[in-house]
């Protein structure tokens, strides 16, 4: 009897699972995705989208499916704190949730179910021939390597009736959550910062009260304890109330409490106001604890993801972040490894990238948590803070922390290490052409946001959203002045086209049978172009300022003609945006992800390209521009 093949074999239905899963069945691959639940998630668990995930699923044309259910959004945080003399609380100050500083397209957190979220990936998944099998756990695996192609051999059970199956697969992934098969069958360790300190419940409901700001993100400090305030769809609020604390004179980290008990709790804890429940949808006890595994992979076959990884406090919205970012990190990765486009040792690189990550979650949510598990100091003690702290009055250190952080928990903040993709002078790309003088990107950040006008149809759209998650590296093209860069324009087209360029060696194998209206990858499925001239739409002509190659990505080349309030006196906003000269123009390279890989100057002759092939070069497959001489030496 054969044994089913699969590219990759995937263990829990959570975001982490759903999201890889996402990317990988659009790009083709043979899962195998299996859940311990009969049914998605009903109730409780996360409900927090940050303004970078938002950014991340509109790329992959799912927010419009996500905004359908007219989810919550929070643009700004109100902070109450304890009046003196035993006055109950008051509100000292407000606090946007994305402030101004970060350029961001969703200034505000979205707030919706987990289940509904989770939904939409199935839905997407289906569309593409892969479905979540249900009610199945893991019981087994092994790297056996006894079939080279498919090195990894798994058992899994159906729940219910015990029914079992071994497959073989490339891959198996974990997104089991905190409780994983696969990390304690690898023997992966937990490290926890601290011992648990404070024991909170969750309450998901609806309710009836006088409280002023239950519709907005409040964090809630009084004499009796804390709670944070989170507002949900359908008129619902999530409530995150304290129930113990390590200073308590009978603590127990493994308190509980009723419903009722908690009720009581928060109903003291919002005073002078009051607070009844319509009802309740869902209910919960966990200690705060901050966990990390010591590893991702130990083989580069099986990985791991998400809360499998690091467990924090969920009072900070990370959780279901991070793991979006950690699904994506991988799965550009492990299809361009099997694409043969990058070499294997590529995927050391989600270990070392999204790990940091993790630990500087953990370190931020550390403190976050304590703070907020804290009794804050009264108005008198501190003074209370305003809007736009026009009268000078101290923040208390919580509201500081949270101030602090913003960047940090929209997602904006996360930083990628130099490595083979994120350019650093240690890069072993080191051409003098790399980071040009007066470049405001940074390797291994996010590409800043910019509006630009479609030369195409004239419309005004946002450059960064232009590429979908295809998998492919975007080459932006800024131009410049065309008076200017026509002979780099040109150069850098017949240097994309030699034989052994970074672009040619990855053509397409179908090339003469590309449609006429394929828009991303006409050429490769590695790479996109899209070119940006610093012109007015009416001046630039497709065919007269492009050569063929650039000009075969007519959807995207665009007009950088629109206003932009961050760089107010720049003739040619997107380009001022990334610190890229005006005139002159320059390259840059985009990961499939989203984040910068690299910035390189634009000139005359074929030093831009012979840069290019230099950084691809550093993780291609297959020897490239000046490295196959090299080879044949």
């Amino acid at each position: 009897m054969s044994t089913d093949k699969y590219d990759i074999v995937i263990v829990g239905a959570g975001p982490v699972g759903l999201l890889l899963s996402t990317c990988l069945a659009r790009w083709g691959y043979k899962i195998k995705h299996i859940d311990n639940r009969p049914e998605p998630t009903l109730t409780g668990r996360a409900d927090g989208i940050q303004p970078r995930s938002l950014d991340l699923l509109r790329n992959m044309n799912l927010k419009r499916h996500i905004m359908a259910h007219e989810p919550a959004k929070v643009y700004e945080v109100a902070f109450w704190d304890p009046q003196d003399a035993n006055k109950g609380i008051h509100r000292t100050g407000t606090w946007a949730s994305c402030p101004r500083f970060i350029d961001s397209r969703h200034p505000f957190t979205t707030l919706l179910h987990q289940g509904l979220i989770e939904r939409i990936f199935i839905n997407d998944m289906s569309v593409h021939g892969t479905e979540v099998q249900r009610p199945w756990t893991i019981t087994g695996f092994q790297n056996d390597r006894k079939d080279e192609a498919y090195p990894v051999e798994v058992n899994i059970e159906q729940v219910e009736t015990k029914a079992t199956e071994t497959v073989r697969a490339k891959y198996l992934f974990s997104g089991e959550g905190a409780r994983s098969f696969v990390r304690d069958k690898l023997g992966v360790k937990i490290h926890h910062k601290d011992p648990i300190a404070h024991v909170w419940g969750v309450m998901d409901g609806v309710v009836h009260t006088d409280f002023p700001d239950i519709k907005m993100k409040c964090t809630i400090h009084s004499n009796y304890g804390s709670i944070m305030v989170i507002p949900r769809e359908n008129n619902m609020v999530r409530l995150y109330i304290q129930i113990a604390s390590s200073t308590d004179k009978d603590w127990d980290p493994r308190k509980q409490a009723t419903i009722e008990e908690v009720q009581e709790s928060a109903k003291k804890i919002i005073q002078p106001y009051w607070i009844e429940w319509d009802r309740v949808e869902w209910y919960s006890i966990y200690p705060i604890g901050q966990g990390i595994a010591e590893h991702y992979t130990l083989d580069h076959r099986v990985f791991m993801g998400g809360d499998c990884c690091h467990t924090h406090s969920p009072k900070a919205g990370q959780g279901m972040n991070t793991a979006f970012l950690d699904a994506m990190n991988l799965a550009w990765k492990l299809h361009h490894v099997e694409a043969g486009f990058a070499h294997r040792s590529i995927l050391s690189s989600y270990e070392t990238e999204r790990k940091l990550v993790a630990e500087n979650l953990l370190n931020f949510d550390a403190k976050y948590a304590a703070l907020f598990s804290q009794r804050q100091p009264s108005a008198s003690e501190v003074g209370a803070t305003s809007h736009n702290a026009e009268d000078g009055r101290e923040d208390n250190e919580f509201i500081t922390a949270f101030k602090s952080s913003c960047e940090f928990t929209s997602g904006y903040g996360i930083v990628y290490n130099p490595n083979i993709f994120n350019w650093s002078s240690e890069h072993p790309a080191q051409s003098p052409l790399f980071q040009p003088k007066g470049t405001k990107l940074k390797s291994g950040r996010i590409m800043h946001p910019a509006n630009v006008t479609r030369v195409a149809d004239a419309n005004v759209v946002q450059l960064e959203q232009e590429v979908p998650v295809n998998g492919s590296f975007r080459i932006f093209l800024f131009a410049g002045k065309p008076s200017v860069t026509t002979r780099a324009v040109a150069d850098f087209a017949a240097n994309l086209t030699r034989r052994r360029s970074f672009y040619k060696a990855f053509e397409r194998r179908d090339i003469a049978s590309v449609s006429h209206h394929e828009r991303h990858n006409p050429h490769s499925w590695f790479f996109t172009i899209c070119t940006i001239f610093a012109a007015p739409r009416p001046a630039i002509e497709i065919t007269e300022l492009l050569p063929a190659v650039l000009a075969r990505y007519r959807d995207h080349v665009y007009a950088d003609d629109v206003w932009d309030q961050r760089v107010p006196n720049a003739s040619a906003a997107a380009h001022a945006k990334m610190g890229v000269d005006q005139e002159r123009g320059g390259i840059v390279i985009v990961r499939p992800d989203g984040y910068v890989g690299c910035v390189v100057k634009l000139v005359e002759g074929s030093g831009t390209v012979d840069a290019l092939n230099e950084y691809f070069g550093a993780f291609t497959a297959c020897a490239i521009g000046r490295s196959e001489v090299q080879a044949q030496l």
